[in-house]
């Protein structure tokens, strides 16, 4: 058998424990599979005297990740760190120019310093593996690499964050508020005590910048993309889209276009006939549209100390095998400048509800509105909201905004939000207009 694959685990939390519980559950299976044994010679953390439940006998305590990184006892970088800069950056380049292999679960770098790092890894003849930074435990970067590589891809879209979906899917089943669900996920983990990087949209935004990249062989482009979060969704539109057959998901979507390349994360209505509207809890799932195998769906866990370490085990019996790939596919000097579509030219139906004062003309001037940017109606339904505290017979206070809400046909983005602005702008209704695009699977 062939020495032993060194590691060096820079990042000793969830995942970092996972991984070396993995090793320890599976070394002697490994060993087999990849022809030589994977041992953990160094790792780095905050706390050296952290009790974490497993032995580190043998591994070489290291006070910083960068030293870890440029020293010669390891042969593969594994970076579980975390942040898109500072130590983490620092570390990963170090490694790279050290010419060892590196492995990460890191989205965020790679979204802002994705292609440089390719460019580094190419020069100096080591992989850049990331598996683990999109979609936990599902293969999807493997899928795309090796499986998919054949397939001009159109699109690629998906439930990329398990916080989102677990919201959403809890808002649904058990008809509480955005505010309540939330503050359930933090007190279950599965959001931090400050969510916004989840709930609006970021986190998705970073995964979905890496599967662009290796879709359509461009520079990773995380600035291009448009980001939405959940924080607007209400219980009033998780009622109404059920009524109307719809889930409410948040979506990353990077679609191919004839103007250029649409990446875009927000809340989005899918069908309850289609297999992503199934997709609930923490679960993530990921699909790609390819020209000759159609769509292929992945679904599985986005999250944990297991689906992520397994990603990462995975990156590292690659690398253990002599299997390496272009970081992106396609070699870092030949990836594409990003040529972003215009997302005002995004054409599709879109859910609108508002909230209209129950005034003479109000209704008239709302459809004016509409007419005037070409925007017509499937449908329109004013309705209550279920567990309405109005009595049987009763009738709402004169003049109270009465919610309405109206599904468009296909439009532009341009168009309807335009109508919008004008709409609120008006005064016919009480509170800025919810629009949520309605994604054709």
């Amino acid at each position: 058998m062939s020495q032993p694959l060194r590691l060096g685990v820079a990042g000793l939390g969830t995942v970092g424990v996972g991984l070396l519980r993995l090793l320890q559950a599976h070394g002697p299976r490994l060993a087999e599979i990849a022809g030589r044994e994977v041992v953990v010679a160094g790792v780095a953390a905050r706390d050296p005297h952290k009790d974490r439940g497993l032995s580190l006998d043998g591994m070489t305590w290291f006070d910083t990740a960068d030293r870890l990184a440029a020293d010669p006892s390891i042969d593969v970088f594994v970076e579980l760190i975390g942040g898109d800069d500072g130590p983490a950056k620092a570390a990963v380049e170090t490694a790279l120019r050290a010419h060892k292999h590196v492995v990460t679960a890191n989205k965020a770098l790679l979204a802002k310093h994705g292609t440089e790092l390719a460019r580094i890894a190419e020069k100096n003849g080591v992989a850049l593996n990331f598996e683990a930074a999109v979609a936990g435990g599902i293969p999807i970067i493997k899928t795309m690499r090796e499986a998919l590589a054949a397939n001009q891809i159109r699109r690629v879209y998906g439930i990329l964050n398990g916080t989102c979906n677990y919201i959403l899917t809890q808002m649904l089943e058990e008809h509480r508020s955005f505010g309540d669900v939330l503050k359930e996920a933090q007190l279950k983990g599965y959001a931090e005590a400050d969510p916004t990087f989840d709930i609006g949209g970021f986190d998705t935004a970073h995964k979905l910048a890496l599967l662009t990249s290796l879709a359509f062989g461009t520079r990773v482009a995380f600035e291009q993309i448009h980001i939405e979060g959940i924080e607007r969704i209400t219980q009033a539109d998780i009622e109404a889209a059920d009524d109307l057959g719809y889930r409410i998901k948040l979506l990353g979507v990077a679609l191919l276009t004839e103007s250029g390349i649409e990446q875009r994360v927000h809340p989005a209505m899918v069908s309850t006939d289609s297999a992503i509207a199934e997709v609930s809890g923490v679960t993530n799932c990921v699909a790609v549209d390819g020209d000759f195998a159609g769509n292929v769906l992945l679904v599985g866990r986005g999250a944990g100390a297991g689906a992520t370490a397994s990603a990462v085990a995975s990156d590292v019996l690659d690398i253990a095998r002599g299997t390496r790939h272009a970081p992106f596919l396609v070699p870092a000097a030949k990836l594409k400048p990003y040529k972003r579509a215009k997302l005002g030219q995004h054409q599709g139906a879109y859910y609108v509800r508002l909230a209209v004062f129950d005034r003479p003309g109000a209704m008239a001037g709302i459809a004016g509105r509409l007419g005037e940017r070409g925007v017509s109606l499937e449908s329109i339904v004013q309705r209550r909201p279920r567990g309405s505290q109005i009595g049987i017979g009763a009738k709402p206070k004169p003049g109270a905004p009465t919610p309405v809400v109206l599904i468009t046909h296909e439009t532009t983005e341009e168009a309807i939000r335009g109508a919008l602005t004008a709409i609120h702008r008006d005064g016919n209704v009480s509170e800025r207009p919810q629009m949520i695009r309605i994604e054709p699977l």
